[in-house]
């Protein structure tokens, strides 16, 4: 069981359930204090976000490294998966604002007719890795690591649907800046549809996508798109893609571009095509053309479980499955810029006694430069315990848990 969170606020100490701290957080959240995690002796910083009339403590980014293994807002160590090598460079955190700048490996803005269209995602060789700027999926999975969606725990079960995920994602946003504006000013998370809200909702989307429209001169400015995938389709000309929460909008995919997807990406669709409670999401960059279409010109997918936890295998699938009946909280590792052959932690479990487990899947034919890497992995952390799935050798070991 997780202890009691204890939080600092101006002068005053609470306990995350306590009642008293609903009315300080309000004050706090109005005046832009920062509450202090005390789940180490000098405090912590946190930020408060607001979710209606709620307001709650969330982890400030690349922050989670700081905290207690036993606190809700810990991280595994960055080395252990693919945003190591991005710390510092591609993700740069400005400790006067307590916000992530981000340097982006693709294009934000298009200038005259569309480039030729490129899947993003893990499609880079090495000397590429080398140039440390997030890749389209890398932007995905630091989202949903800043979003703690890669966080699970058995008590959550049923409790983590898209208006959730929605929200998380969109503060997440608010946390990071590219070029020194907002993330959140061009990343566009489809809002829960409801038939009832239609009108209004389609009225907020047209005012949240207006950043996409033609400029009368100049380039084109892009935005980035997260969602879930409903459907690839052909359309009168090229192809579509259908995006859940949005009924009746489309965005045009060019014939080129999805042959590359189909191609880069055929793993992430057969997973989600042989489990019916997973889901295929989309981040992709996109503009509008002069009709006020939705014209993609860069994606990469990711598909994630029916609790919202990234796979990327059928033996991680596996993994993730079992950790989400489990009572204790495990944390899913990601993979970045990471080409698929440089080892990286798949889950930890950090509040293991005595000692917190990383758990490790080793695929059937994993090179000797494969194994080397992940030796010098573990043997980096010797505070924590190995768990480790050698594929090739039969069915996953028992967990850790209890």
């Amino acid at each position: 069981m997780e202890a009691m969170r204890r939080y600092r606020i101006g002068s005053a100490i609470f306990e995350d359930d306590a009642a008293a701290m609903r009315p300080a957080l309000r004050e706090a959240y109005e005046y832009r204090q920062r509450p202090l995690c005390l789940c180490r002796d000098t405090g912590i910083a946190m930020y408060i976000a607001r979710m209606g009339d709620q307001f709650l403590i969330k982890r400030m980014p690349l922050s989670g490294g700081d905290h207690d293994p036993a606190c809700a807002s810990y991280e595994p160590p960055y080395e252990l998966s693919g945003l190591g090598t991005l710390m510092g460079t591609a993700i740069q955190l400005d400790p006067s604002s307590g916000l992530a700048a981000l340097k982006l490996d693709f294009s934000l803005s298009r200038t005259g007719s569309r480039a030729a269209p490129v899947a993003s995602g893990e499609n880079h060789e090495t000397a590429r890795n080398d140039v440390k700027r997030l890749t389209l999926r890398g932007l995905l999975h630091y989202l949903w690591h800043e979003a703690e969606l890669t966080a699970w725990t058995s008590r959550w079960a049923g409790k983590r649907h898209w208006w959730n995920v929605h929200w998380h994602l969109v503060e997440a946003g608010k946390q990071m800046t590219v070029k020194g504006a907002p993330l959140s000013d061009i990343l566009f998370v489809p809002e829960p549809f409801r038939s009832a809200n239609k009108a209004a909702i389609e009225q907020r989307r047209a005012t949240a996508l207006a950043a996409a429209l033609p400029p009368k001169s100049g380039p084109r400015k892009l935005m980035v798109l997260v969602g879930e995938v409903k459907e690839f389709a052909p359309a009168r000309t090229g192809q579509k893609m259908v995006v859940k929460h949005m009924p009746g909008f489309v965005f045009l995919i060019d014939d080129s571009l999805h042959r590359r997807i189909q191609a880069r990406f055929e793993n992430e669709i057969a997973l989600r095509g042989v489990d019916d409670s997973s889901h295929l999401m989309a981040i992709a960059t996109f503009g509008l053309n002069t009709a006020g279409l939705a014209v993609v010109e860069e994606i990469a997918l990711m598909v994630v479980s029916e609790n919202w936890i990234p796979y990327e295998s059928v033996h991680e699938k596996k993994l993730v499955d079992a950790l989400a009946v489990s009572r204790e909280r495990s944390l899913k590792g990601l993979r970045y810029n990471f080409a698929s052959d440089r080892p990286i932690a798949a889950a930890m479990i950090p509040q293991h006694r005595p000692r917190p487990v990383v758990l490790y899947i080793v695929p059937a034919h994993a090179s000797d430069q494969y194994d080397a890497g992940l030796d010098e992995l573990i043997a980096s952390r010797p505070e924590m315990d190995a768990w480790i799935w050698r594929t090739g050798e039969g069915e996953m070991p028992p967990l850790p848990v209890r």
